[in-house]
């Protein structure tokens, strides 16, 4: 790959990403219902990528089971927490129905992607803004160290069966930026280095959500989850690492296990 065709993608990749961070950001600030509104949006765009990559026919399916991971998560927002489990996996269960061979990779993923969109607002609502900042600086920096480490330096890739472009140096890079991070946040907060740790777990479960989107996409022969966000792909591509940092960081918080951030 020749020097400029290796950056190629990167003026869409920043316009984009600017234009995520603005709307991100008044989300996060505002907060509330609004930002699990987004949330849930989000989600449901995701929901409808993925049953369009197992289920590429059935289209109008697709954004039937958008509709419904949208309204799954907005009832779990009222519903008492015991009736969490039932209803994120049941919205999920209906489109794996759907799916003539492969019910098990759809409500696998489906429920994952539910329940890490779930742990977003409730890391907003519960755990407070700094540790909702705190997960998305992680996946933003993991990712973006990744990405410039990996085009530079190359080497080794990190699991080439399912994700040819990662590397054994990016990946590496994307710990370092997360540890940055967790030691930035701690020391700001009285937390102290002991977050450095949980940091980089959280960055490895990004990395990790990420790989299981690539499988699948491998698995289907699909290159990008949609096209809807120019120079990233689909939401799926732009949030897959989200979705597993979210799910190990609402899991420690709901276990007692994740600091308080203020």
């Amino acid at each position: 790959m020749s020097g400029v065709a290796r950056w190629n993608d990167l003026a869409p990749r920043l316009i984009s990403a600017a234009f995520m961070v603005l709307l991100g950001g008044i989300g996060l600030w505002v907060g509330g219902i609004y930002f699990a509104i987004g949330v849930w949006i989000l989600a449901g765009l995701m929901i409808w990528e993925l049953a369009r990559m197992i289920a590429p026919t059935d289209n109008s399916g697709a954004v039937r089971l958008g509709l419904l991971s949208f309204a799954a998560l907005a009832l779990a927002w009222v519903l008492p927490s015991l009736l969490l489990f039932p209803v994120l996996v049941s919205a999920s269960l209906v489109g794996a129905n759907q799916m003539p061979d492969k019910k098990g990779n759809f409500l696998i993923f489906a429920s994952a992607t539910l329940f890490a969109c779930h742990a977003m607002v409730l890391l907003r609502e519960s755990a407070g803004l700094t540790s909702i900042l705190w997960v998305i600086v992680i996946v933003v920096t993991s990712d973006v160290m990744g990405y410039f480490a990996g085009r530079t330096l190359g080497g080794p890739k990190f699991w080439p069966a399912i994700s040819p472009k990662k590397t054994w140096s990016g990946t590496i890079a994307g710990w370092i930026g997360a540890a940055i991070v967790g030691l930035l946040f701690g020391l700001s907060s009285g937390v102290g280095a002991n977050l450095v740790v949980i940091s980089i777990l959280v960055a490895f479960a990004g990395q990790m959500g990420d790989i299981w989107e690539s499988a699948i996409k491998r698995q289907t022969g699909i290159k990008d989850s949609s096209n809807l966000i120019p120079g990233h792909g689909g939401v799926l591509d732009r949030f897959d690492a989200m979705l597993g940092a979210a799910l190990l960081a609402g899991l420690l918080w709901v276990l007692g296990i994740l600091p308080g951030l203020t």
